[in-house]
């Protein structure tokens, strides 16, 4: 556990901050002393009172993004830790592709987080220290639908392995946190068309349950950290023994 004090002097940017696990990674980072910068798609995303600064920008538009770094360093420097948390997605299964969704997906979910990222590593680098954490997905490690959003997530992992090898010398650690579904806002959609369906989930996650927001959370504060100081380039599952096996074939197969 890290102790109230871990961040004190730490400026942190979060993007996606106005999301479920945004918001309760703004919550914990502050409430360890940082200075958390919020970044999201509108300011009504940003109404948290852990926020120092707020930056509004669009990861579709490449212009926004641009204008939004100019921003960030213009108005609070260059960043100790950035968290890319932002992402979406709504194409389930390939039969639900579409072009457009093909490229909004990959767009959103790697292109425009590259886009962002990479002047602020860049000038992390040029500093001499940093620290980036990527919010990916167990999407990107094994197939449990969202083909788009998986390929991207995937592309994420690849990225920071990339910032991991190539400027380590330059103080620059960077690694991926792969959560398994959380109860955020997001499975509202799917709670609607089926109540049952947090029930089913269950049974496919050795300890039985899925994973919070806080879980994630502090997984990502512990990477962020000096505590981490020797990892870089991990991509470290937080999703409840999902991707450590097939729970249903021992269930169902070997114990019938």
């Amino acid at each position: 556990m890290g102790s109230k004090a871990e961040f004190e002097g730490k400026t942190v940017v979060v993007t996606g901050a106005g999301g479920g696990l945004g918001s309760a990674i703004v919550a914990l980072m502050a409430q360890r002393g940082a200075r958390v910068i919020g970044c999201d798609q509108s300011s009504e995303a940003l109404t948290s009172p852990h926020l120092a600064s707020r930056h509004v920008f669009n990861l579709l538009e490449r212009a926004s993004i641009e204008g939004a770094i100019s921003a960030v360093l213009d108005k609070d420097g260059v960043p100790d830790i950035l968290i890319n948390n932002a992402g979406w997605t709504r194409a389930e299964t390939l039969s639900a592709l579409t072009p457009d969704k093909i490229e909004q997906e990959l767009d959103l979910n790697l292109t425009g987080v590259m886009h962002f990222a990479d002047p602020l590593v860049k000038a992390m680098a040029g500093r001499g220290s940093g620290s980036v954490v990527f919010i990916s997905s167990v999407n990107a490690i094994a197939h449990f639908g969202n083909p788009a959003y998986a390929a991207a997530k995937a592309g994420i992992n690849a990225y920071a392995k990339a910032i991991a090898v190539e400027l380590g010398r330059s103080g620059l650690r960077a690694n991926v946190v792969c959560p398994g579904s959380i109860r955020t806002a997001a499975w509202d959609h799917r709670l609607a068309k089926d109540p049952e369906i947090l029930g089913k989930l269950q049974r496919l996650y050795p300890l039985g349950r899925i994973v919070n927001a806080s879980e994630v959370a502090e997984a990502v504060a512990f990477l962020a950290s000096e505590r981490a100081s020797g990892i870089t380039g991990v991509v470290m599952p937080v999703d409840a023994g999902l991707t450590a096996g097939c729970l249903p074939f021992i269930d169902d197969i070997l114990g019938a």
